[in-house]
């Protein structure tokens, strides 16, 4: 089995982790296509791996028993999934899967547990455990104070965040699960984002052209989990990126 190097991965987390403790679970990570649609986290089942996902998009969804259904956070290269492994569960109602093509390293959840006993690695993951909170809050807070203009720059700009290319292959139903409303309010928020010049929306894509209109229409539903994040356990890219289009403002989490 490969044996990863902590220089070579993308993700956030294990970029973080003592050598120590990344040289544990190394030999116990296995490398995983993570294809569009594919279940991280089920609903209410043993969580019996988790993934830290390289790249790609996850949506961490809550579903109701009548079937409606909203996206209540993202995951990128800078989480992993089954956090709340680290809350002393071990299933939720919520359920993880990908919406973006992409891969990741798979742990088992025995390993990743005994991880736990390093303090050190410990504190990184109850951080991220604390923004994953604190997305999922500021998600409630955009959806009951912000109009859907404001949302849906808002998500546009999470998605940015992780997939790191301003070609983003996001279609309309996701867009839709991730603002919970129809696909024809979602059409006609894009084309007042489109005729603004901030995105270029096309089937199956939206291409972000200048950020910085994204986070003017965002206003305060946008930044304070990323400030949190940054604070906590800092994510720049150390990987190579896409140029960006001109007038495009890079950003990480």
């Amino acid at each position: 089995m490969k044996k990863f190097s902590q220089e070579d991965t993308r993700n956030n987390l294990l970029r973080l982790l003592p050598e120590d403790a990344f040289e544990y679970i190394a030999p116990a990570l296995r490398s995983v296509d993570l294809p569009v649609r594919q279940p991280l986290v089920e609903s209410n089942q043993p969580i019996e791996r988790v993934y830290f996902i390289e790249s790609g998009l996850a949506s961490i969804i809550a579903a109701s028993p009548d079937g409606n259904s909203l996206e209540v956070g993202q995951l990128g290269f800078e989480g992993i999934s089954g956090h709340p492994l680290l809350l002393g569960t071990d299933r939720t109602p919520n359920r993880a899967t990908m919406q973006v093509a992409g891969y990741g390293l798979e742990l088992s959840t025995s390993c990743f547990l005994s991880l736990m006993d390093n303090q050190e690695a410990r504190l990184i993951f109850l951080r991220y455990a604390h923004t994953r909170e604190l997305q999922l809050a500021h998600s409630a807070l955009a959806a009951a104070r912000y109009g859907m203009h404001q949302r849906l720059a808002r998500w546009l700009l999470m998605c940015h965040d992780r997939l790191i290319v301003d070609d983003m292959p996001l279609t309309h139903d996701f867009l839709s699960l991730m603002l919970g409303v129809r696909r024809s309010g979602v059409t006609d928020h894009l084309h007042i984002l489109e005729g603004m010049h901030a995105i270029k929306a096309t089937r199956g894509n939206v291409r972000v052209l200048i950020r910085r209109l994204l986070l003017d229409v965002a206003g305060g539903c946008y930044g304070a989990p990323e400030a949190e994040y940054e604070r906590l356990l800092g994510s720049k890219p150390t990987f190579k990126i896409q140029s960006a289009m001109p007038g495009t403002v890079r950003h990480a989490l």
